[in-house]
């Protein structure tokens, strides 16, 4: 028997329906904050993702499924959406006509990392990039929409981690402070966190392995390096989210995992996962337009966990299943060839109907009406066929009623939604 490629998932129905409500209820507020929808491609130049997430994370170095095509240009199955997304804003013009736009996007992204509770090799995140806004009120607005979408989600055990990663005048400042700690500890670091400290030394700062986090524990804070306008910048964002009664932490050790933040950087982080983890986060990537050729336009946005909002949601949502309507019991051929062109009109009139064609006894086809929730079985054999009467039976309070099998849509519509 083939299976499943390690690290990939079925979403099956029974799950789907709550993917979908997640993904109607980030459509609906996302609209509402004026986010338009784009689609982007799955596969992209493997340039686009080295240039932007920067050729030395871990992503790009160890995570990418990057293969030649056959004219052996590399191509990449896109592991995250925002470089795909400032891909489409510069080549199709977008903001020749208005600078500022709002974007989201859903759909799969592919990273080959370990597998684990929660983290999947093909792994779902909803997507929401604003273009052309400098102003802090818009980091702030991000967040206060995240904390909505979960209120609506009856997420609860969530909470805002917020920090500041400074900007191309004063991180200098900080990296070279950071750098000189690393130096002096590198013998406590483990083997990813050395080779970051000369490349990448930010990332050290988000290393899970206990012995770094001790070893860092009293790293400086980027926050004490702020320059004048960056300091300001993260002032109001804290004030903006204190005034729509926000909670949220500041966190020094948040630096995220891409190259091209800069400024405000967040996530959202829950416990009903077991360990605190995050399930949304983002920031600024105000050079990040510029970088890939585009014009110096100002840049923010944010990445949802699909698979982990949808795990922690489930709770909340356990009636979102879909049940027939309508079960229709059809004993006998001829019953069987009216009943198949009447579940077809209720189903085309906006009730959802099921139908048994294999002959089973009425008792074994009442048990599958049960066991697929139907709230209403119709049932029809030969002799109600020629009386020109069907029943209709109420599964909850089992009453029956009879019903001629003239305009026989339209009165069982009218009695199941009456």
């Amino acid at each position: 028997m083939i299976q499943l490629i390690r690290g990939f998932k079925d979403i099956l129905p029974g799950e789907v329906e709550l993917w979908q409500h997640i993904e109607k209820t980030a459509t609906a507020l996302f609209s509402d904050f004026g986010f338009k929808e784009i689609r982007i491609p799955i596969m992209e130049r493997t340039e686009l993702f080295a240039r932007s997430i920067g050729e030395d994370t871990d992503i790009v170095e160890k995570e990418m499924y990057t293969f030649p095509d056959r004219k052996g240009d590399l191509i990449t199955l896109r592991p995250e959406a925002t470089a795909s997304v400032v891909r489409s804003y510069i080549q199709h013009k977008l903001y020749a006509k208005d600078p500022v736009q709002k974007f989201f996007t859903i759909g799969p992204m592919f990273r080959r990392e370990r597998p684990q509770k929660g983290r999947y090799r093909q792994f779902y995140q909803i997507n929401a990039e604003v273009f052309g806004i400098e102003s802090p009120h818009i980091d702030a607005q991000l967040i206060i929409m995240l904390a909505n979408l979960f209120s609506r989600l009856k997420v609860s055990d969530v909470k805002a981690h917020i920090n500041s990663l400074g900007c191309p005048e004063c991180r200098p400042n900080f990296k070279n402070a950071l750098t000189e700690l690393l130096s002096s500890r590198a013998e406590s670091l483990c083997s990813d966190c050395r080779r970051r400290s000369t490349k990448n030394p930010l990332r050290v700062l988000d290393c899970k392995v206990p012995t770094c986090r001790e070893a860092m524990a009293d790293a400086p804070s980027i926050l004490d390096y702020l320059c004048p306008d960056c300091a300001e910048h993260f002032e109001t964002v804290k004030a903006s989210l204190e005034r729509h009664g926000v909670p949220f932490t500041i966190d020094k050790r948040l630096v995220r995992g891409l190259d091209y933040y800069t400024r405000t950087t967040f996530e959202i982080q829950t416990g009903a996962l077991g360990a605190q983890s995050a399930v949304a986060g983002g920031g600024r990537y105000d050079g990040l337009i510029n970088m890939l050729g585009g014009p110096e336009i100002p840049a923010i946005g944010f990445a949802i966990g699909f698979d982990r909002l949808a795990e922690i949601a489930a709770s909340g949502f356990s009636d979102l299943q879909q049940v027939p309507d309508v079960f229709i019991a059809a004993l006998g051929k001829k019953s069987q060839s009216a009943a198949a062109g009447w579940a077809a009109d209720l189903c085309l009139s906006g009730v959802k109907s099921e139908i048994e064609l294999s002959g089973r006894s009425l008792k074994s086809q009442m048990k599958r009406a049960d066991r697929l929730g139907a709230r209403y079985v119709l049932i029809v054999g030969e002799q109600e066929l020629e009386n020109g009467e069907v029943a209709l039976r109420n599964m909850a309070t089992k009453e029956q009623a009879s019903f001629s099998i003239d305009n026989l849509v339209n009165q069982v519509k009218s009695h199941i939604q009456g």
